[in-house]
């Protein structure tokens, strides 16, 4: 029987309602109350007061699980809606891409960042699949908490690695915050060879791309070739700003402790904003942030990023075990979340 531990942060409430006290007042009303609520198809509906927040899916006929879709305080979902829920105009690039996620592209040479429904058999044995022990613990009050134990494996379920995240929902008038607390503990002695593709991600909708009139082309690990077409004309809004500076397309690549997206869907502003945590291995992380949807942070990778200055090599031995800490801030209104909020939502996730 698997056994959870939910870690009730009622602190972490008052402090958010002192530190942004100010300018927009985002959390001067009391925290609104967060339902969890299992489903059908091996599924999680999280809500604020009643209005959609997350849906947690776990199916095994995914390749692992997913937060998708992800809705901001004024309800328009920042998730893509490709695969699972398509729109019209939706890019089918990368379908891999599914809400948010957690995996990597190298884990003792299997893929488990592009491993998706349109890989075909004959090439699955190159890939890594995650499997979620369905009996989750969830509980709702001022702040949401999921907990969940997960399987990395190859094809044929021999595990690498073992899973154990907590996830923690909080909403605010005007503000929705996700932390993500992940164990990975190792099987047997494991590898993550620095790669591009990882770690922590979200493919946003299309109102947060950045605008591009031209068709890209993307290759992954395997020479897989990904054509990414142009934004449609009045659609994308988005643009990149990181904590080092970094701006619009400048942002991939580059280190930072915090990234944010932000742009327009329908009237309101829409902000996107990653933290990283000091603890985390490789911290401050590399920002695999693309123009087309892709938001992404890899601590792993640094050597891809850096031209070889840097490099990790990561490794854990057998029963060794590391934590990683994200937390994703989403916020709606006339305009971003200004440099004083993030920099204050910074410094409270740094003290935690």
């Amino acid at each position: 029987m698997a056994v959870y531990r939910v870690r009730r942060r009622s602190s972490f409430l008052m402090a958010l309602s002192v530190i942004l006290a100010f300018g927009e007042n985002l959390s001067a009303q009391p925290a609104i109350p967060i339902s969890l609520t299992r489903g059908v198809g091996s599924s999680v509906t999280i809500r604020a007061a009643g209005q959609p927040f997350a849906l947690f899916l776990y199916p095994d006929s995914l390749e692992k699980p997913v937060l998708c879709p992800i809705y901001a305080p004024d309800g328009a979902a920042v998730t893509r809606g490709y695969p699972l829920y398509p729109k019209p105009g939706d890019p089918t690039d990368h379908p891999h891409h599914v809400g948010l996620w957690m995996n990597y592209e190298n884990v003792n040479g299997l893929d488990f960042w592009n491993n998706s429904f349109a890989i075909p058999a004959s090439r699955k044995s190159s890939y890594g699949w995650i499997r979620t022990d369905p009996r989750l613990q969830i509980a709702g009050g001022k702040e949401g908490v999921l907990a969940y134990r997960a399987s990395w494996t190859d094809q044929s379920r021999v595990v690498l690695l073992m899973e154990n995240t907590e996830f923690r929902f909080r909403a605010f008038p005007g503000l929705r915050i996700i932390d993500r607390i992940s164990t990975l503990t190792a099987s047997q002695n494991v590898s993550f060879p620095d790669a591009k593709d990882g770690f922590l991600g979200l493919r946003v909708a299309p109102e947060l791309e950045l605008p591009a009139p031209e068709t890209r082309q993307y290759s992954d690990n395997h020479g897989v070739s990904s054509q990414v077409s142009a934004s449609p004309a009045g659609i994308a809004s988005g643009n990149y700003l990181t904590s080092a500076g970094k701006t619009g397309n400048g942002a991939w690549g580059t280190r930072a402790t915090w990234c944010l997206l932000y742009g327009k869907i329908h009237e309101d502003s829409v902000s996107i904003l990653m933290l990283d945590h000091p603890k985390n291995p490789g911290y401050p992380t590399y920002w695999h942030a693309r123009g087309y949807g892709l938001f992404a942070a890899n601590p792993l990778g640094q050597a891809v990023f850096s031209q070889g200055r840097d490099s990790l090599g990561w490794k854990l031995a057998r029963g060794e075990s590391a934590v990683f800490r994200y937390r994703i801030v989403i916020a709606s209104g006339n305009h971003r979340l200004t440099d004083g909020q993030i920099a204050q939502l910074s410094a409270e996730f740094r003290r935690e």
